[in-house]
């Protein structure tokens, strides 16, 4: 019986390396989380002025830019612990009852209405562009065998080259959500690999040890 291909082989990113997500064609993106704004609570003025502002943005831009919620489960496992270890330690015992019983009802009120929480990102693209082999070897490219550290060092001034117009690309995107009053971080490494585990396994808890639900925490060291 024949096996079936690898998961990875469906996936489309090859490696993620400084923040930035290289995909197995060439391509290059990299992941910002951006903070909310209430809109519901802004006078229509302030309302009108955000849209206007988000429209002239998007006019000024000469690529594509995705934008995507990303919503996942909230895991209250931790905090109900440390409400447990709480109730260890508290010497008054009205007290301890009083968070057993907020235990109770926070465990109840969880078991019963999923609590879902709603990241906002955005997704800032580099395609470089698609040339013909024939055409860059030339007739004397198939006799001529080029040295293999000059063919490195060609593909590495190359990708540096489609990294600095990434770069123009994120800082471009930054400047332009912020006149909306969006503040947008990029994403790391760890960050973005916990993303994209969610991503692909959104029946699963979200993985621990990671935070990234706050602009202001991710792309910290």
């Amino acid at each position: 019986m024949e096996k079936g291909l690898p998961t990875q082989s469906f996936v489309a990113v090859k490696e993620v390396r400084n923040g930035i997500v290289h995909l197995k064609d060439g391509g290059l993106r990299q992941l910002l989380i951006v903070s909310g704004v209430n809109f519901d609570l802004k006078a229509e003025e302030e309302q009108a002025l955000i849209l206007n502002t988000f429209q002239n943005f998007l006019n000024t831009l000469d690529f594509t830019m995705q934008c995507f919620i990303h919503s996942r489960k909230v895991n209250v496992d931790t905090y109900l612990d440390r409400m447990r270890s709480r109730q260890l330690e508290e010497p008054n015992e009205l007290l301890k009852i009083q968070i057993a019983e907020y235990i109770d009802f926070i465990a109840a009120f969880v078991d019963q209405n999923a609590i879902i929480s709603k990241t906002f990102f955005v997704v800032v693209p580099y395609d470089p562009p698609v040339t013909s082999g024939a055409a860059t070897k030339g007739v004397l490219g198939f006799f001529k065998k080029r040295e293999a550290a000059t063919v490195i060092a060609d593909e590495a001034a190359t990708l540096q080259e489609h990294l600095k117009q990434l770069e123009q690309r994120v800082t471009q995107a930054t400047e332009g959500l912020l006149q909306i009053g969006l503040r947008a971080v990029r994403l790391r490494d760890d960050e973005t690999i916990e993303l994209f585990y969610n991503l692909y396994n959104p029946e699963l808890v979200e993985k621990k040890g990671l935070d990234i639900a706050k602009p202001d925490k991710a792309g910290k060291s």
